[in-house]
């Protein structure tokens, strides 16, 4: 009996591995994130799977669920939300595996961020202007931030941040970040990426508040921050160059 941990993708169900999609489609339990993770990758399921929403749960029901699957002998597909590598939550229930000797293995996901930039038809680094991604997010009820990891520190690098799980704390977001970038730095809002409500809310550090306040977001939104986001008069890359000389090119 194995427990697969699937990274299900930002939320269209065709935004999934085909490695995750198999998995589901072999695995007669499925334990998925119903809060987070889009319904329709259900449909990838065996017609008689055992499907177990997650959301509501706590970490020893869900325990208690791999426990049952294993007295049973059935593989279990467990579904979450994006990437497994980021703010998954699957760190602590392998640690509960691991104590009872139940395999286990890890199969990634479409990232949010790489949706949410799909979304925006961006590039998030740009040529003399941003080479660097920052994924961060802000403290919460459910995990605080360590205290050297805050938003002053990565904006002190200039550069591009994608901040996730802080659409409650925008005012902050624009406090902390606009003496760094100034208050005309580009700002976008992707809700809901690949999904079929999906929303971009577009602005500067200067409006982004006014913006979403007049169309107000609840949740699942990553907010980009950086001059990236809106460059256009920057130099091309040296890679595609006719008189750059790379092994693959074969020129004299």
């Amino acid at each position: 009996m194995t427990v697969h941990f699937i990274g299900a993708g930002p939320g269209a169900a065709d935004l999934i591995t085909v490695r995750g999609r198999d998995l589901i489609g072999r695995c007669p339990v499925c334990l998925y994130a119903g809060s987070i993770v889009s319904p329709d990758l259900l449909a990838y399921c065996p017609p008689d799977a055992r499907i177990v929403d997650t959301a509501p749960m706590s970490l020893d029901e869900i325990e208690a669920e791999y426990l049952k699957a294993e007295n049973a002998g059935e593989d279990v597909a467990r579904l979450h939300s994006g990437d497994l590598s980021v703010w998954s939550a699957v760190a602590e229930q392998i640690r509960r595996l691991d104590r009872h000797g139940i395999a286990h293995t890890m199969t990634p996901g479409v990232p949010a961020f790489a949706a949410a930039a799909a979304a925006l038809g961006r590039e998030l680094t740009i040529p003399g202007v941003a080479q660097s991604l920052v994924l961060t997010r802000v403290s919460g009820r459910a995990s605080p931030m360590p205290n050297d990891e805050t938003l002053t520190k990565f904006g002190a690098t200039g550069a591009t941040l994608a901040i996730h799980l802080a659409i409650h704390a925008l005012g902050k977001v624009v406090s902390d970040l606009t003496p760094l970038y100034g208050e005309d730095c580009p700002v976008a809002i992707v809700v809901k990426a690949s999904w079929a409500d999906e929303r971009i809310v577009r602005g500067t550090l200067a409006d982004i508040e006014a913006s979403v306040a007049a169309e107000p977001i609840e949740r699942t939104a990553i907010i980009f921050v950086g001059p990236s986001l809106s460059a256009s008069d920057f130099i091309e890359s040296s890679l595609y160059d006719p008189t750059y000389q790379r092994r693959f090119r074969g020129r004299e």
